[in-house]
């Protein structure tokens, strides 16, 4: 699907929904449609569509792909209601917008301003239609891959005895810069806070903070128990980095795991038998498969290795029921490769495969790739090798 095409697309899913037409405001979806960030509100109907920027307006003209003329200068919903409230036609009229990332203030806001409307959710409808990427969304997750491959330099270049996980991911995020990261990530969920990214050493890494669903590292303070601490690193410390990058509105991910000095063999078994697992999937997984088969398959494959208590494992019995996650527009979207997503997975489609095995007496490893799922064979998009780095 051509940029262009993604209006009319929502278009034909309005009359499905029976609705009156799509009120859009969160401003990742406003991007997807438009390619303006601008503060907006993009209204759509069943044969037609306005833009209608808040503030920046100079901005958004310059940055659209949309046709200029439906493009305008607007702040007040009341304004725009009466502009369009015609082509809404009669009586009760049912209006889609994004109810999941809507406050109620807000709300209230919308049904003051639309009056007889009645607002319904139409993010699951934007978040499937996003789940496929076409070849500009590909090309610019390429070069978000590019830019956390050079993160992973970083690492290497920067990892020494003594260095802290706060200076190391200070040089992990400066590459990261430097490479054309814009500085931010986004999670569609309110109140979500991670720092930059991940990052955990030693004991660090047995110790799993409750924000983020995975290995967190335990952060600066309570304020943020979540990313790189001031622990200096030893000799033998095994280190996880998985700090994310936003390159011109597209996500990448990933995550690889170093060792300061010479691993300890049991942990470099582990890393090798937790790559066999990804590479199975990397090789297996098709499009029409369901998120739950694949993980299934992930499950059953550990449990071929021996791995099964070590897999996904966060210690003291509590355990990851999910292997990754969509990625694109924002850094967790659909699908979710996981025991409980039974949707599909299709040709198009970028799932992060997330995964990692906790031993107490080995340690920690991880390993997360960004794959493109294709009919005629899967593609790997993150570039950096996909080892464990004894440094």
């Amino acid at each position: 699907m051509k940029p262009h095409d993604r209006i009319h697309h929502l278009q034909k899913k309005l009359g499905e929904q029976d609705l009156a037409g799509a009120l859009i405001f969160y401003s990742r979806d406003v991007f997807y449609y438009t390619g303006t960030a601008q503060p907006s509100y993009l209204v759509i109907l069943p044969d037609d569509y306005r833009l209608f920027i808040r503030s920046g307006y100079d901005f958004a003209r310059n940055d659209v792909f949309v046709d200029k003329e439906k493009v305008e200068e607007e702040r007040r919903l009341d304004n725009i209601f009466n502009k369009i409230s015609d082509d809404l036609g009669k009586g009760a009229r049912r209006i889609g917008t994004e109810l999941d990332v809507l406050t109620v203030e807000q709300f209230d806001q919308f049904k003051k301003a639309f009056r007889n409307c009645d607002f319904v959710n139409i993010s699951p409808v934007i978040l499937e239609q996003r789940k496929t990427k076409d070849p500009s969304e590909i090309e610019k997750v390429r070069k978000a891959c590019e830019a956390i491959h050079r993160g992973h330099e970083a690492v290497l270049a920067a990892l020494k005895e003594g260095i802290t996980e706060l200076e190391l991911a200070a040089a992990v995020e400066n590459a990261h810069r430097l490479a054309g990261h814009e500085g931010i990530f986004f999670i569609r969920q309110p109140d979500f806070f991670m720092s930059r990214g991940p990052i955990s050493s030693g004991e660090n890494l047995f110790k799993t903070s409750g924000v983020v669903y995975t290995i967190t590292g335990v952060g600066l303070s309570p304020s943020v128990p979540a990313g790189p601490s001031r622990r200096r690193l030893s000799k033998g410390d095994l280190v996880m980095v998985d700090i994310p990058v936003i390159v011109e509105g597209y996500h990448a991910d990933q995550t690889r795991t170093y060792c300061l000095g010479k691993a300890n063999e049991s942990a470099m078994s582990m890393y090798v038998d937790l790559r066999t697992i990804a590479d199975h999937l990397i090789g297996n997984m098709k499009a029409g498969m369901r998120c739950s088969d694949i993980y299934r398959m992930a499950v059953e494959k550990a449990s071929a290795l021996g791995r099964e208590g070590q897999f996904q494992s966060f210690g003291g019995g509590k355990r990851s029921r999910l292997i990754g996650h969509g990625i694109g527009l924002e850094l967790n979207e659909p699908p979710i490769p996981s025991e409980y997503d039974q949707s599909p997975v299709e040709d198009g489609y970028v799932i992060a495969l997330d995964m990692h095995m906790l031993d107490e007496s080995a340690g920690v490893v991880k390993l997360e790739d960004m794959i493109l799922i294709r009919k005629e064979g899967n593609e790997i998009l993150t570039r950096s090798d996909r080892g464990l780095f004894e440094v």
